[in-house]
């Protein structure tokens, strides 16, 4: 230790001094002639030199010279961040190994549940198209600490004899704020009279009116869609009984399919939630998803109930995290921040009512924070990025969201944003929408409430997971 090291060296000079007086006296006696008187004045004289030459020694040298210095105490931003990183080491990096095999897993059911549905394929129904795209925070490696939690959107196609129509205008002179961006999906017969029946029985299962037109119901296709993926999974039950025991758990408007891999893998005996969800791809890689019921509840009274839908721009989110793979640096930590970050959510809601922890974890959702993530990352070098400046790119995330709630804008990364690089080849339709605020319809006190709380739950962060560094997280992906 550094402290012995000091004392060890300042009792060898001291040690040192005696030795070399005990000498000098030694010395002095034996040079004295027997018949003089000794004089104890050169001996005292050179006594007390050495002991001055010691003080200056211990002055100017207090530890020894080829010893290390003793460490400073660390300062209190490079405690923050040390907790910090064994936070995200133990609770939130995921193992690369468990991931793919649970991966695989999941690949593997749902290809072959949905093979079964592209048979079972009808004329004057929906269908599936066969095929899946993996979205959300485990594919795109922000996850925190649920690796068992998968996200895949399904595409569904309707008859050839219809053509889908979306309405992306649909801003604030004819919806709530709280619902801007979303889209109202006309249904277009093509005039064949051979295709008459199977229009009329298209749209009377699958269609509500808007106005003298027909619109598609998002309700009335996941009601299809939860029926078609419990007849396909009683057909693949029994095949993959020997590989996984699947089960189904509709919760409300989502689709939670159970596995549970019966691998010779320990590691990969782990409960899989994957979240199917229908899609309607309507062209440019652009996808309707079936607005939740609690956005539905706040339609106008013109609206039939389940008529909205939100548009969903996964692939092109995919091609701008894969951009930022090549262009920040390698040991980038942009992904490291949105996964504290993350955390700290579900961290700082657990002392919250329960009514004030779901306003929060609705403001902070995983897609805002990536949006601002997305934000935050255009505004300034991707170098400074770099993991060694993390606490500066987490600070700067926390003002940049306490700067969006005081405003109470945060503006969506892609709808009506003419800004967006030119790299990701956004559809003009989308360039050309209303922007989208996603933080509208909330109050403004709530807003501030949630401001001051994420600014207090970022100071008090390393004591927070400090203490909860053995706990496990709440699944809020």
């Amino acid at each position: 230790m550094p402290g012995h090291s000091g004392r060890r060296c300042r009792l060898f000079w001291l040690l040192a001094s005696c030795l070399c007086a005990a000498f000098l006296c030694l010395r002095s006696e034996l040079a004295t002639q027997p018949e003089e008187e000794p004089s104890p004045l050169p001996v005292l004289q050179l006594s007390l030199a050495f002991l001055l030459c010691y003080s200056l020694i211990k002055s100017w040298c207090p530890v020894c010279p080829h010893q290390p210095c003793p460490v400073r105490a660390p300062s209190a931003h490079v405690a923050r961040k040390v907790v910090l990183e064994s936070y995200y080491e133990q609770q939130l990096r995921i193992s690369p190994h468990v991931l793919g095999h649970s991966r695989a897993h999941v690949s593997q059911i749902v290809t072959e549940l949905l093979k079964v549905g592209k048979c079972e394929q009808e004329g004057s129904t929906l269908a599936f198209r066969g095929d899946f795209l993996q979205i959300g925070s485990t594919y795109e490696q922000h996850q925190t600490n649920s690796l068992d939690c998968f996200d895949l959107l399904v595409p569904i196609k309707v008859p050839q004899a219809l053509q889908l129509e979306p309405t992306f205008h649909m801003g604030p002179q004819s919806l709530p704020s709280s619902l801007e961006g979303s889209v109202i999906c006309r249904v277009k017969p093509c005039i064949k009279p051979e295709w008459a029946r199977c229009q009329r029985e298209f749209i009377e299962s699958f269609c509500v009116r808007f106005g003298k037109q027909r619109a598609l119901s998002s309700a009335q296709v996941l009601r299809w869609f939860h029926s078609k993926v419990l007849r396909c999974l009683n057909v693949i039950r029994f095949q993959c009984e020997q590989r996984c025991s699947i089960s189904l758990a509709p919760l409300k408007d989502q689709l939670i399919l159970k596995l549970l891999p019966r691998a010779d893998y320990v590691c990969c005996h782990i409960s899989l939630s994957v979240r199917l969800i229908p899609a309607l791809h309507v062209g440019d890689s652009i996808f309707l998803v079936a607005q939740p019921s609690c956005r539905s509840e706040l339609q106008l009274p013109a609206l039939s109930p389940g008529t909205l839908w939100a548009v969903y721009l996964c692939k092109h989110e995919r091609k701008f995290l894969n951009w930022l793979k090549v262009q920040t640096p390698n040991n980038s930590c942009h992904l490291k921040c949105l996964q504290i970050m993350k955390a700290l959510r579900d961290l700082g809601c657990r002392e919250f009512d329960q009514q004030f922890s779901v306003q929060w974890n609705t403001i902070l959702c995983s897609y805002n924070m990536k949006t601002a993530l997305f934000h935050l990352l255009l505004k300034g070098p991707l170098d400074a990025w770099d993991d060694r400046f993390l606490m500066d790119r987490l600070e700067d995330l926390v003002l940049f969201w306490r700067e969006r709630l005081q405003k109470q804008e945060l503006m969506h990364f892609f709808l009506g944003n003419r800004n967006v690089p030119d790299f990701l080849t956004v559809p003009r339709k989308i360039k050309e929408v209303l922007p989208v605020n996603l933080l509208a319809g909330f109050d403004a006190a709530l807003l501030d409430l949630v401001s001051f709380q994420l600014l207090k739950t970022w100071n008090c962060a390393h004591l927070i997971m400090k203490l909860n560094n053995h706990k496990h997280l709440p699944r809020n992906c």
